[in-house]
């Protein structure tokens, strides 16, 4: 009896608690499901959802927390920018990142349709991210608290993001 590699892999849920620091998009391609499912198969502990209405105010607030890394990851690449995110303004179906230099650009907000804030190990080392869905359960941008000269978390900003969680999220 032959049995498919489908049959045999453990499922997403179990896959994502034995190894919580796997990439979302790697498991999403192997298990051919979309990112957001995979986020949602992490441990609850780990990550904490928000509306798609969220995009501006969490935009807006993480333009106050200093630098962080911002990730765009697609098929073709990984575009990593680490420093301030600006404040933006909704013009013509775009929230517009206002830089000049640095980051910047046009994003458009109203296809996001929810946000998660993930914080789970990677690399051996705690991590935190805010990740941004599109209406394909695609990831828009992956937004994560920066590090200090330690490599650990900020401090200010880990405290920032679960506020912010807590306030979007829904959360007491």
């Amino acid at each position: 009896m032959v049995v498919s590699a489908a049959a045999v892999k453990p499922s997403l849920t179990q896959a994502m608690h034995d190894d919580p620091s796997a990439i979302v998009e790697q498991v999403a391609k192997d298990y051919d499901v979309s990112p957001r499912e995979v986020v949602t198969a992490m441990p609850e502990t780990m990550r904490r959802f928000a509306p798609g209405d969220a995009f501006v105010p969490a935009l807006k607030d993480i333009a106050g927390w200093g630098e962080v890394t911002v990730i765009i990851h697609t098929d073709d690449g990984i575009m990593e920018f680490t420093g301030p995110v600006p404040d933006g303004e909704i013009a013509r179906d775009y929230y517009n990142l206002m830089g000049r230099t640095g980051f910047h650009g046009h994003l458009r907000y109203k296809r996001c349709d929810g946000l998660a804030f993930v914080e789970r190990p990677f690399m051996s080392r705690p991590s935190a991210s805010l990740l941004f869905f599109n209406a394909e359960g695609g990831i828009m941008l992956k937004v994560f608290v920066g590090r200090d000269e330690k490599r650990d978390l900020k401090a200010d900003q880990l405290a920032a993001f679960r506020a912010l969680a807590d306030r979007l999220s829904g959360a007491d």
